[in-house]
């Protein structure tokens, strides 16, 4: 619950719908798994990237959705405190797609948090590699 956009109705979903989360390799599989990434129509080493499907888990997908609406809103009324990637998303894509964009994001960053068993941090520094 301490994301920003996943409240008690997410969070507790999200907890009883991914029992093991070990069971993803990855947060991209976990987003593909819920279908917040792209289709593919690739061909001949030419990428061609589509919509979302309407496959996979229905409510875990509208409420990762309809969750990053509310920091979306938050953008629009005080820019100048809001996160500079959601700005600079806004200012290119679709409220609409910005919202499936970080509702991608989003899980990819639940799925961490539940595989490591820590807490969100806002402004975390991923450690580097030596």
């Amino acid at each position: 619950m301490s994301i920003p956009g996943i409240g008690t109705i997410g969070a507790t979903a999200l907890a009883a719908s991914v029992t093991d989360p070990y069971h993803f390799r990855s947060g991209r599989e976990f987003a593909a798994w819920l279908r917040l990434t792209p289709r593919q129509h690739s061909s001949g080493g030419k990428e061609r990237l589509g919509h979302i499907t309407k496959m996979g888990d229905k409510y875990l997908r509208t409420l990762l959705v309809v969750g990053m609406t509310s920091p979306i809103r938050g953008v629009k009324q005080t820019p100048e405190t809001a996160d500079p990637r959601l700005v600079a998303l806004l200012a290119r894509k679709p409220t609409r797609v910005a919202a499936v964009a970080m509702a991608n994001r989003t899980a990819r960053v639940v799925w961490a948090i539940m595989v490591r068993g820590e807490t969100y941090q806002a402004r975390h520094q991923p450690r580097l590699a030596a």
